[in-house]
């Protein structure tokens, strides 16, 4: 009979490094398609928070030009600021006023810090960054970065 060696359970060197280098190949290949997937997910959080907005202050307009919501009378007609959607304003002219509330709060711009949003009034440029005050024409992001398909935020 001829002598067996016992064989050592474990790893060697050679195979601890080979399951190394095959780990940090698949991680190098996953951040970046993680990082991609955070900032889809984002872009998607910002299209449908600016849909919201733009159609309570599309309804607040409607609203004012059927003459149910009462105004100035050089008003533009849109709000004259955002919480003004979410406090609600008097609708009808019947003998009981009720009170319609068109956001049930402000959604945040998930696109900067303090997801506050940059307001555009009737009377200013389409792409003015400095907010007349008069009224809530429409809303943009402050955000200066560039979406995945190479557009600003601040253009949507």
């Amino acid at each position: 009979m001829g002598s067996r060696r016992e064989h050592n359970a474990g790893l060697t060197l050679i195979e601890l490094l080979v399951v190394i280098t095959i780990l940090s190949i698949l991680a190098t290949g996953i951040l970046p398609l993680s990082q991609m997937s955070y900032k889809r997910t984002r872009e998607i959080e910002l299209r449908q928070n600016l849909r919201v907005i733009r159609k309570a202050i599309d309804r607040y307009k409607q609203l004012v030009d059927e003459q149910k919501i009462k105004v100035q009378a050089l008003s533009s007609g849109y709000p004259e600021t955002l919480e003004i959607l979410v406090k609600g304003v008097e609708v009808g002219s019947g003998p009981v006023p009720v009170k319609m509330k068109f956001l049930r709060h402000i959604p945040r711009d998930p696109m900067t810090e303090d997801g506050e949003w940059g307001l555009r009034s009737y009377s200013d440029d389409y792409q003015s960054d400095i907010w007349g005050g008069q009224d809530v024409y429409d809303v943009y992001s402050k955000s200066d970065k560039q979406a995945l398909d190479g557009s600003n935020y601040r253009d949507w």
